[in-house]
């Protein structure tokens, strides 16, 4: 299924609008992710442990929101918005929302 940011796909025309679809995650960041990722805070540098978990949750949101377009009758997803909130106690949590509007693309 295809899935864009863009409102419009070249070469392709929207048959049919279906309508708003999302797909949501929240993943938790465990103990020793943190700590090492504070260390990293101090010392500077990239944390990969943090990176990993938030392409995990991405992944899994824009795979909930392509399911329930396919079940809708989509072959196409378009207008993509992705948004990312930490939540829980510290922040300890981080969630993630793809939204966008499933469409039938002509063949």
């Amino acid at each position: 299924m295809l899935v864009t940011t863009t409102n419009t796909v070249e070469g392709k025309r929207v048959v049919k609008y279906i309508g708003l679809v999302t797909g949501e995650t929240i993943i938790g960041a465990n103990l020793f992710k943190d700590i090492f990722a504070g260390i990293r805070d101090i010392v500077g540098g990239r944390s990969g442990s943090y990176e990993q978990v938030l392409r995990e949750a991405k992944n899994r949101a824009v795979s909930e929101m392509q399911q329930y377009a396919a079940a809708m009758g989509a072959n196409a997803v378009i207008g993509v918005d992705l948004d990312y909130e930490t939540v829980g106690s510290g922040g300890s949590m981080l969630m993630v929302t793809a939204s966008g509007t499933a469409v039938v693309l002509e063949d």
